[in-house]
């Protein structure tokens, strides 16, 4: 509500702006908040989202899968799937790392890159954002033997021809 063309035409006099949104479930991406983000591309700011991964809320592969092609079509940028964090009060709301690698597994192949946020977690400490991936290099040698989305072992050979 508070994204008002007065707010973005205020806000495109300041560029370069990157907004980051955060956007849990697909059912937050309602006819208003599109509207927001729509003022705010249409001012020429890039939109990402920042996701956390939440325990009975968004846990599942298809339930992200919908949120990033829903993010994509406000033109807002999946940005970050973040592992929650170390807070008191919001363990019951944790998952598994192994849940939100698995979903990240779920997305590539199967949805655009621009589509695929990057799975992390905020280092407690103040140690910083560490990625977290599935594993898909199996081997590293004369070639690159790895598996792709579908796990099926691929290899690449490399070469110290520089083409």
């Amino acid at each position: 509500m508070r994204i008002t063309a007065e707010l973005t035409a205020i806000l495109k006099k300041y560029h370069p702006l990157y907004i980051n949104t955060h956007f849990n479930h697909p059912a937050e991406v309602t006819a208003a908040a599109a509207a927001a983000c729509t003022r705010l591309a249409d001012a020429g700011i890039p939109l990402g989202s920042q996701t956390v991964l939440l325990r009975g809320v968004n846990d599942d592969v298809e339930t992200i899968r919908t949120l990033m092609r829903a993010l994509l079509r406000i033109r807002v940028k999946p940005y970050y799937l973040f592992q929650a964090d170390l807070t008191r009060g919001t363990n019951h709301f944790r998952t598994p790392v192994r849940t939100g690698i698995e979903i990240m597994r779920g997305l590539y192949g199967h949805l655009s890159g621009m589509a695929v946020p990057t799975f992390a977690l905020d280092a407690p400490g103040g140690k910083g954002k560490i990625p977290l991936t599935p594993q898909y290099v199996l081997e590293h040698g004369a070639s690159l033997v790895f598996a792709n989305y579908r796990g099926e072992t691929c290899t690449y050979p490399e070469s110290g021809d520089p083409c």
